[in-house]
Order: structure tokens, then sequence, then C-alpha cells
């Protein structure tokens, strides 16, 4: 069974930065695609950036500039380094792990992580 644990959330200022950690079992991100996503109440998860297992990576438009994902398949983490955070930013964030590129949704799934930008 995989699991996927994230953490580095937190309240953060406007234009501030924070870097999320997602923390797998097993050397499973030398094999899927790892993404992160993102809910506010009421709204779809959304995904905000992911990184195959040869590196490539790809944002949404709304973070495109800001948030850079990276990966240590040695260490078996991928993280979100998120900078010039803004309110719209504020949400749960989740690592996901699949067959993701092209937009399928995720095998597994982290527990979330909160993300809050306020001042």
């Amino acid at each position: 069974q995989v699991q996927l644990v994230e953490s580095g959330g937190g309240l953060v200022q406007p234009g501030g930065s924070l870097r999320l950690s997602c923390a797998a079992s097993g050397t499973i991100f030398s094999i899927y695609a790892t993404g992160w996503y993102r809910q506010t109440p009421g709204k779809q998860r959304e995904s905000v950036a992911v990184i195959t297992p040869g590196g490539r990576t790809k944002y949404s438009d709304s973070v495109k500039g800001r948030f850079t994902i990276s990966g240590d398949n040695a260490k078996n983490m991928v993280y979100l380094q998120m900078n010039n955070l803004n309110r719209e930013d504020t949400a749960v964030y989740y690592c996901g792990l699949g067959s993701i590129w092209a937009g399928d949704p995720p095998h597994y799934w982290g527990q979330g992580t909160q993300v809050t930008v306020s001042s």
C-alpha cells in the first residue's frame, strides 16, 4: 500500500513563500508522475503542478512563474516551492501520484496540508 504524507503548510502573509513536501513509502516516485493539487470549500480539486519521474514539469496558469515542483527520487520526496503567494492560493494542498500527466486522476492521494495566505 502506497502512503503519501504532505507537510509544510501553514499561515503566510501575502507575498510570502512556503515549501510543501510530499513523502512516499517506497520508490514509487520513480514509477509514476506526481502532482500537487489544491481544493477550497465548494470547489473541485484542481491540479497545480505535475512532475514526471524524468523531471518533466507542467503548471496551471494560475501558479506559473510563482510555484516550482521538484523531486528527489533517492529520498522519495516531491516538493512544491510556492513564492509570491496571494489570498487566492489559500487551499488544502494534496499530493497525488499516478498516471496523471494527461489529466487522469491520481491512483494515490495524501491527506492534505492547509495553506492559508492572510495578513
